[in-house]
């Protein structure tokens, strides 16, 4: 028997790789006449880019940008010839976030758009951005103000890159944005399929785990809702731009980036379906298994892409009750 183990990270634990490494350890144990392709998956969330890194053979490098707090750090992206990769957890990640300090309203984002001017400037031609597992709600204000856009209040006072900054924004300044050449292309990895306002948008589904009061939802939904009604109302209508808080929805009207599933996305990337093609027998998984999962997570896109007739287990942290029926 072959098997190809296949896991996502389970956040805040362990890595996509780590989970794939035990999960052979367990099952040679059972079956010691079986073989084993560890191919460690992302789906644009927290790991993804060391997992692809790994698979890809990219070079991991380091720059300074202006971190969740204000002040300089340093962020991780990798590259491969015209191609950048980088993910948002990698400054602005849940889990690297104190619990102490989770305030979506609060934490930046303009290194975001730092880090992409700067590949930018070194010659990147395709740039590779997942936006899965943010601390932030701020609907990608921040990262505009990377870019070079500058938001101000009704007294003409600028605005700190942070999510706080949409209730109280009156005008916006683009004389010194950076412009994205037409040669460059910008794909986000989606996780999720997530509109950016309503009951099913960034807020009201992820808000609370990132430390927003239940009590602020709908005055932070409505505030994200105006700003882009006035700036970009096309955003609005468009599934997958409430991906890490809105940032999906700001880099598509700040940075003209392309919204892509960033399951599909990887599994291309890493050539999924010619290994897959040789499995007996599948192994996913994630940290927890609920209705979010069916919204484009990495266990429901591998089970989606096997072929029919190679059995797909799923090996999960928790089964929330909420899941439904699966699909195929």
């Amino acid at each position: 028997m072959h098997i190809l183990l296949a896991p996502d990270s389970f956040k805040e634990s362990l890595s996509a790789k780590q989970v794939a490494e035990a999960l052979k350890k367990g099952f040679q144990e059972a079956l010691p006449d079986a073989t084993f392709d560890l191919l460690p998956i992302g789906d644009g969330g927290e790991g993804t880019m060391d997992t692809l890194a790994g698979v890809l053979n990219l070079t991991k490098k380091h720059t300074q940008v202006t971190g969740p707090f204000g002040k300089p750090v340093s962020m991780a992206y990798y590259q491969k010839d015209e191609m950048a990769f980088f993910e948002m957890a990698s400054l602005v990640g849940l889990g690297s976030i104190p619990a102490e300090k989770r305030n979506p309203l609060e934490l930046e984002t303009r290194g975001i758009g730092e880090l992409i001017c700067f590949l930018i400037k070194q010659g990147k031609k395709e740039i590779y951005i997942g936006v899965g597992g943010t601390a932030t709600n701020d609907g990608g204000l921040g990262l505009a103000v990377g870019l070079g856009y500058q938001f101000y209040d009704r007294e003409g006072g600028e605005l700190k890159a942070c999510g706080q900054s949409l209730l109280e924004w009156d005008s916006i300044r683009k004389e010194e944005a950076f412009k994205i050449p037409d040669d460059v292309q910008i794909q986000i990895l989606a996780d999720v399929s997530n509109p950016l306002c309503g009951l099913d948008g960034a807020t009201y589904i992820f808000g609370k785990q990132k430390g927003l009061s239940p009590n602020m939802f709908e005055q932070v939904d409505q505030a994200i809702y105006s700003f882009y009604e006035k700036h970009c109302s096309s955003i609005l209508t468009q599934a997958g731009m409430g991906a890490g808080g809105g940032l999906a929805a700001g880099l598509c009207a700040f940075a003209q980036a392309k919204l892509v599933s960033g399951i599909d996305s990887c599994l291309g990337l890493i050539d999924f379906d010619s290994k897959v093609a040789n499995a007996d027998l599948v192994i996913v998984g994630e940290g927890r298994l609920d209705h979010q999962s069916l919204s484009g997570k990495a266990p429901i896109g591998v089970a989606r892409r096997t072929p029919k007739g190679i059995p797909v287990i799923a090996i999960c942290g928790s089964l929330s009750d909420d899941l439904p029926s699966l699909p195929f």
